[in-house]
């Protein structure tokens, strides 16, 4: 079937596409993800804590991802050994290079390669300048990243344009509006004055409750939701309407008459310059202010094939289409909410994220060890910072540690370090034959670890 551009969409939940054929230098510059919104940033340290380690969740699939001779994988914080010898060791995976560069060092690169030509190099800037990978990639394509990458002779996989239109919310959300897809009733507000009087009318249409959103956010950085009824004054940070109007939209659960919330279900797609591929769907995991903590699949309350099955793919090949229409090239996600309205379903977009998001590292591993089968990632925080050794010792001995060839059991994806190299945080693969195995092993991890958790945010 074919799409707008002529894009060939390739539609097969459960199966890895056919990723790029071609080496990359990926620096994990996951604090640009809002471009050159330092505000948000800022609101990033301070909501996720390790936001720096968070580049490691790439060790196991870049190489997955890239199949050319050789990748660099350039980290802001060094990675966790240990995890590193289990994914070469027991998961027969292969790793990529590693460089380590702080975010501030990320931005100073441009200057820096400028620069070498009379000053002395350092370890990690031979490593870019001299390694032989032909690309080069993000998580955004932003200023710095392409300003690297005409320093180093280099193509970007996505340009600059494709990769900032690409996360906007409100291009994607004009877009399906024009084209007749159900949307979310949606009022612009050009600054925090504006607020007020949207709220006022999404009241008077029966809601309880609105959201208020940037264009461009992640993590719940750039959303926040406020009562219709205000309980005093309202306070929305200067940061969301760095890129221009925050949109603000009616809060669709049970507290909007005869409506039912069933699921926030996500497609995870791959476009490289001719095709668009949809390969798995997932439901994401939501705290109760709707930040990711997890991801699940398949999910539950729908089934291949039936109705909702087909729309969330009908409208993911339209966001899929409209986002390849922009430029964007690599891997991506569309999130949606599903919700019962008197007795009829109604799926929605929310958003779509072009980059590798929380729920690409999960899925592409378990489609890679076994797919069309189930897995569940959680985001888990401990009481008190652990030994890796020690974590992954338990779960050998219980019998719970995956390896190829086994049908079920825990993945440890990542491990986030604090500053004496323990486990603060991870994020952990659960692979069964289906959810509720899945969400057993769960359980059962939590029964023999001698410690005690709680989920976190991504």
């Amino acid at each position: 079937m074919k799409a707008a551009m002529s894009v060939e969409i390739i539609n097969k939940p459960g199966q890895l596409p056919a990723f790029w054929n071609r080496s990359i230098i990926f620096f994990a510059n996951i604090q640009s993800i809002f471009f050159d919104n330092q505000g948000g940033l800022e609101r990033l340290k301070q909501r996720v804590s390790g936001v720096e380690t968070y580049g490691g969740r790439l060790i196991p699939i870049i190489n997955l991802m890239f199949s050319g001779d050789k990748n660099l994988l350039v980290l802001e914080r060094p990675p966790d050994q240990t995890l590193l010898h289990y994914f070469e060791d027991d998961l027969g995976l292969s790793i990529p290079d590693i460089a380590i560069l702080s975010h501030s060092a990320y931005n100073d690169l441009p200057n820096q390669i400028d620069k070498s030509i009379h000053t002395e190099k350092s370890a990690e800037l031979t490593l870019i300048q001299q390694h032989s990978a032909s690309w080069i990639d993000g998580f955004v394509s932003d200023k710095v990243l392409m300003k690297i990458a005409k320093s180093l002779y280099k193509p970007t996989i996505s340009s600059m344009e494709g990769s900032k239109k690409g996360n906007n919310k409100f291009l994607l959300h004009n877009n399906l509006s024009e084209k007749g897809f159900p949307v979310f009733d949606t009022i612009l507000a050009s600054s925090l004055n504006d607020i007020p009087a949207c709220i006022a009318t999404l009241r008077n249409k029966g809601y309880k409750k609105a959201v208020v959103k940037s264009q461009i956010g992640a993590s719940g950085i750039g959303i926040t939701s406020l009562p219709t009824v205000p309980d005093g004054p309202i306070s929305i940070p200067e940061h969301f309407f760095f890129e221009g109007p925050c949109m603000v939209q009616g809060w669709l659960d049970e507290t909007v008459k005869n409506v039912r919330h069933m699921g926030s279900p996500s497609i995870q797609m791959f476009l490289d310059e001719r095709t668009l591929s949809l390969y798995d769907i997932t439901e994401q995991i939501l705290n109760k202010d709707c930040v990711h903590e997890g991801n699940l699949s398949p999910p539950l309350y729908f089934s291949k094939n039936d109705w909702v099955f087909k729309e969330l793919f009908r409208q993911a090949t339209a966001s899929g289409s409209w986002l390849h229409e922009q430029g964007y090239r690599g891997t991506a996600s569309v999130d949606f909410l599903v919700v019962e309205h008197c007795g009829n379903i109604e799926v929605r977009v929310c958003e779509i994220n072009a980059r590798i998001t929380g729920a690409t590292y999960p899925s592409i591993i378990a489609r890679h060890f076994l797919p069309h089968d189930a897995w569940l990632m959680r985001n888990i925080r401990f009481a008190k910072p652990l030994k890796d050794r020690s974590l992954l010792k338990i779960l050998d001995q219980a019998g719970y540690l995956f390896r190829p060839g086994m049908q079920e059991g825990v993945l440890p994806i990542n491990l986030n370090l604090n500053d004496d190299s323990n486990v603060q945080k991870g994020q952990f693969l659960f692979l069964a034959k289906n959810v509720d195995d899945c969400i057993l092993i769960l359980e059962q991890m939590e029964s023999i670890l001698p410690f005690s958790w709680h989920y976190d945010s991504d």
